[in-house]
């Protein structure tokens, strides 16, 4: 599904948001994936990625599992644990994958990994409510 208006603008993914992150997301089977290598300009402290810029990152490789699929919806309730700190510059993976749907509510778990390591950075699960057409 390509990007329309309503998500151009998005920080993580939208390609007209000129200080996003500009995030490309695809479906590998039953995944969402992404990549991304923070710079200087998402440190919290030296050298460090801010937390949010992490956040940031797996609310939307979860809600992308479900926008990839045509499917347009807002976070409800998440829940994230950060597990190690994102130096700056280390490459990592983003994976997202649907736990349970359920009428409008959909329960997602989100995952940013290095890609040196295979090391867990920081996971979380979410609600999102999908929008009724």
């Amino acid at each position: 599904m390509s990007l329309d208006h309503v998500s151009n603008g998005c920080f993580v993914c939208g390609p007209g948001n000129p200080i996003g992150l500009k995030l490309k997301f695809r479906l590998d089977s039953d995944v969402c994936r992404s990549e991304f290598t923070p710079d200087s300009h998402h440190a919290g402290y030296k050298d460090v990625t801010h937390g949010g810029i992490v956040f940031s990152l797996l609310d939307d490789v979860m809600a992308n599992w479900l926008w990839l699929q045509g499917v347009q919806c807002f976070t409800a309730k998440a829940d994230i644990r950060y597990r190690a700190q994102l130096p700056i510059g280390v490459l990592v993976d983003l994976e997202g994958r649907c736990l349970k749907r359920k009428a409008r509510l959909a329960l997602m778990e989100g995952k940013v990994l290095r890609r040196d390591t295979g090391e867990v950075v920081a996971e979380a699960t979410a609600s999102f409510m999908t929008k009724v057409e």
